[in-house]
């Protein structure tokens, strides 16, 4: 038994997908229905109904994943560029401050702004502190 074109016209009439169309087994006269007219006769007779809306599991969205469920490293689970993006972002930003307020020596901003690229110092301060053991700030007068 099989009802594709009626279940096609009725979700059409109905507004809805065809799997929210219930059409009911002990009818015999739908199979005959072939226009919208009959559907829509069948709608008020109540042969034909429109199902209601399945509802989401909201416990699934906010449930929390613990460490043991983890799977894979971190770099992994979150990617390499993005990691890589996350440290350089901001020691970017610091070195573009030291040189707007003329903290670096001359010459060394590009040498520097290199060595971030390359992935050289995992973060602001493994910066700061490369930068003073260099001795590439300038001296305060």
């Amino acid at each position: 038994m099989s009802y594709n074109k009626q279940k096609k016209l009725a979700a059409k009439i109905l507004k809805c997908g065809e799997t929210r169309i219930w059409i009911d087994p002990r009818s015999e006269k739908v199979k005959q229905a072939i226009t919208r007219r009959d559907i829509r006769g069948f709608v008020s007779e109540g042969i034909i109904k429109k199902l209601p809306a399945k509802k989401n599991n909201s416990t699934a969205k906010t449930r929390q994943q613990k460490k043991g469920s983890k799977k894979g490293r971190f770099a992994a689970r979150d990617g390499k560029k993005s990691t890589w993006l996350r440290a350089v972002r901001p020691q970017r930003r610091l070195l573009k401050e030291m040189r707007e307020k003329s903290e670096l020596i001359e010459g060394a901003y590009r040498k520097v702004y290199r060595r971030v690229k390359g992935g050289a110092f995992r973060s602001k301060a493994h910066l700061t502190l490369y930068l003073k053991n260099k001795g590439l700030f300038k001296e305060a007068k």
